[in-house]
């Protein structure tokens, strides 16, 4: 199993809560921004790929 620690783990962290925080600022339906969490969340590494290839994208101002 692939084990992520130190600083690969640390910056991993940051990419997801950027993610997330971009999830819940887009202007998808409330259902797909928990559904997009909860991928994030579930599915770290291959969550935020997903999310960078097919999620949506923070609304801009």
């Amino acid at each position: 199993m692939l084990e992520i620690s130190g600083l690969g783990g640390l910056i991993l962290l940051v990419l997801d809560i950027w993610a997330i925080i971009s999830v819940v600022g887009s202007g998808a339906s409330t259902g797909r921004k928990v559904l997009w969490v909860l991928v994030i969340l579930l599915l770290p590494l291959l969550g935020f790929i997903i999310w960078l290839i097919a999620g949506p994208r923070a609304a801009r101002a």
